[in-house]
């Protein structure tokens, strides 16, 4: 009988990403046969699997795989987006509460807001999380004090950055305000955008992601969803290189 890895196994049942996976897996969460999990281990059809409380096992024994589901969410700041329990504030899955098991394909700080995505498909949040594919996401950024071209030339040329020692890659950024400036990036980086600013001696006052790849945030209120669109979600895995939705 065929056996996958437990973690990309809760991931194609709409669980969680197989980050998230890990993650439950090393608390102990995660139960098959009623045992607890072990990292790395993999399990059959024939097998229960019982995650947080709520048994997955049997979707995959009929077969089926939940429809697949990719919302666009506002998230407000204050917001977190991860699922653990380190950080008491309420995070972006409960926010949303959507009937279905959603996550975060991806990350926002809790001090950012903006365009966020929701999905069940685990092969999905992998090729958007890729930093190798380099896909694009967009931000406004209002700073603390006037901004100067030398300022825009160093940020699209690259910051070194400190903890780690890396280098930004290169990246467009333009003015749109005393204060205020657009910036596309193609990597995610740990507090990116507020690590280099605060190189070059700028302190981030808001940060909101106003797109991610070919998806706008548009006039979507904060602290709520919709369904990305067909035409969106076509082209979305046009980018990615996917002729259809793949649930790796």
């Amino acid at each position: 009988m065929e056996e996958i890895r437990l973690n990309k196994f809760l991931s194609e049942m709409g669980v969680c990403s197989r980050r998230e996976a890990d993650r439950l897996i090393e608390a102990g969460k995660v139960l098959v046969d009623g045992q607890k999990a072990s990292a790395g281990m993999k399990v059959t059809a024939a097998q229960q699997v019982v995650c947080d409380g709520k048994p997955v096992g049997g979707q995959r024994e009929s077969g089926a795989r939940p429809k697949p589901v990719l919302l666009a969410v506002n998230k407000p700041r204050g917001i977190v987006c991860t699922t653990s329990q380190k950080d008491r504030a309420m995070n972006i899955v409960e926010l949303v509460h959507y009937p279905e098991r959603v996550y975060p394909a991806g990350r926002l700080d809790k001090d950012s807001e903006g365009l966020i995505f929701l999905t069940n498909q685990g092969g999905l949040v992998n090729r958007i999380m890729r930093g190798s594919n380099e896909h694009e996401k967009e931000y406004v950024v209002v700073v603390n004090k006037p901004l100067t071209a030398d300022f825009i030339r160093q940020m699209e040329a690259g910051v070194r950055l400190k903890d780690p020692d890396v280098k930004t890659k290169p990246c467009r950024a333009w003015i749109t305000g005393k204060r205020e400036f657009h910036i596309v990036l193609t990597q995610g980086l740990n507090r990116q955008i507020r690590r280099m600013c605060g190189t070059l001696g700028y302190q981030v006052q808001s940060l909101t992601r106003i797109r991610i790849m070919n998806v706008q945030l548009g006039r979507l209120k904060s602290g709520t969803f919709r369904k990305v669109t067909e035409e969106e979600y076509r082209e979305l895995l046009a980018m990615l290189g996917d002729a259809e939705e793949t649930g790796e």
